[in-house]
């Protein structure tokens, strides 16, 4: 896989794990607590702000039939419409969202969930596209997106397996590799138990992409699991203050637990490490509490060399252990006391 930019953070094997607070609702329907969600997920650590474009009449039709109520999830009873009119993010906040980002060191970027809106993201210089979950289906948009050359990152929450295939090569039909998958679990909290984080290592292995998780459990066990298994991207929803309310608010972060999140992952990350057989100066020191062989015994020069004169005991200045068996049975060429080193020289 080939390094990947998204505005000035650098995603390849090495790097470390990109991670996204997602606005979505989480603004309540007000521009001054949008703006500050923007610098709140900058104090928390995250590396970028994500929102979402589309309008009620974007994403789907205002009729009240039963195809358009909601049930059972957490927003049941509501209609699509009613749900997607309460929960978008108006189109023109967008710019001055996006330039505080800028001035706060975050990347910013959206889910576009029709053309027109993939057009007026354009028009914004956004460096990455995220396509949703239920949007995975819509190859067409996706061709689109694609188009664009810009890095696209795919949620796969309600995908099979030929959805996913379907998505890839989508993008690649239009020259567009610089793709990213994100296990999901369409999901509203999405029970831990569900979450199928070896599906991380698998995308990245099966589709030769990035993978990631894009979060919808309570807490930041799942997170840490997925940066273990490899994660490069982890996106979690993030709100200033659950009593806000809104949509999505009951399965959203706040800013301490978000930060408390960020931090374990990097600490996480720390504890990864890479392949690699040799041993650090610490663990080397280490070492003179390992085994070596000893005399455990007064040894005349003469003597023949058995397990009741020569151990192996700790520390491990003396003989390595591996060559007992070859000096037993040997005659010692000098006298030495119980404690003494030994080499192989001294015995014939």
């Amino acid at each position: 896989m080939t390094d990947m930019k998204i505005g000035n953070f650098n995603i390849n094997n090495e790097s470390p794990v990109f991670i996204i607070a997602e606005l979505s609702a989480n603004h309540n329907g007000r521009l001054e607590i949008a703006l500050e969600t923007v610098r709140a997920a900058k104090r928390a650590g995250a590396n970028c702000i994500k929102l979402q474009t589309y309008t009620a009449d974007t994403i789907t039709l205002n009729v009240n039939s039963e195809d358009f109520q909601i049930n059972d999830t957490i927003w049941s009873g509501q209609t699509l419409y009613n749900l997607y009119k309460e929960a978008y993010t108006p189109w023109e906040w967008h710019d001055e969202i996006m330039k505080l980002a800028k001035e706060e060191g975050l990347e910013c970027f959206s889910s576009p969930f029709d053309i027109s809106s993939v057009d007026f993201l354009e028009t914004l210089n956004v460096p990455a596209y995220k396509i949703a979950s239920f949007e995975i289906t819509d190859i067409p948009l996706i061709e689109y997106v694609a188009s664009k050359q810009k890095p696209i990152i795919i949620s796969t929450g309600i995908a099979t397996l030929e959805d996913i295939q379907l998505a890839i090569e989508a993008c690649k039909s239009v020259g567009n590799e610089q793709i990213i998958l994100l296990k999901c679990t369409s999901s509203y909290p999405a029970p831990i138990e569900e979450a199928n984080l070896t599906m991380i290592e698998e995308y990245s292995k099966q589709f030769n992409v990035y993978s990631g998780l894009s979060d919808h459990t309570m807490g930041s066990l799942a997170p840490l699991v997925a940066t273990s298994l490899g994660a490069k991207v982890i996106e979690k929803h993030f709100i200033l203050d659950r009593n806000i309310g809104g949509p999505d608010a009951s399965f959203s972060m706040n800013e301490g637990e978000f930060k408390e999140m960020v931090s374990q992952v990097r600490i996480a990350e720390k504890s990864i490490g890479k392949v690699d057989f040799t041993i650090t100066k610490k663990q080397e020191n280490s070492r003179k509490f390992s085994r070596s062989l000893y005399v455990s015994d007064i040894i005349n020069k003469g003597d023949i060399i058995t397990k009741n004169n020569i151990r192996s005991v700790r520390p491990g200045y003396s003989l390595h252990p591996k060559y007992l068996n070859e000096i037993l049975g040997k005659k010692s060429l000098r006298t030495m006391q119980v404690g003494d080193r030994i080499t192989l020289n001294d015995f014939e």
